[in-house]
């Protein structure tokens, strides 16, 4: 009995350090997908200026580009 109980013991002790070992490696993986999950919505973030400045600049080209056909055909601009 006393040899069974010994067993069981070392048993849970193994467990436990297991579990213990299992809690360190879950925590760094949650932290870790937090920084890039974060870095990703900064990146999207970027994306989306960067495509929204993009679209502005095509629509101050768009309306410059008809400026200068207007000037090159000597037609005067309307203000």
């Amino acid at each position: 009995m006393e040899r069974a109980n010994t067993d069981l013991m070392l048993q849970n002790l193994c467990i436990m350090e297991e579990n213990e070992r299992l809690r360190r490696m879950a925590r760094e993986l949650d932290q870790e997908n937090k920084k890039m999950l974060a870095d990703l919505k900064i990146k999207q973030q970027q994306m989306a200026a960067s495509s929204r400045t993009a679209a502005n600049m095509a629509l101050g080209g768009a309306s410059s580009g008809a400026t200068a056909q207007a000037t090159k055909s000597g037609k005067k601009q309307p203000k």
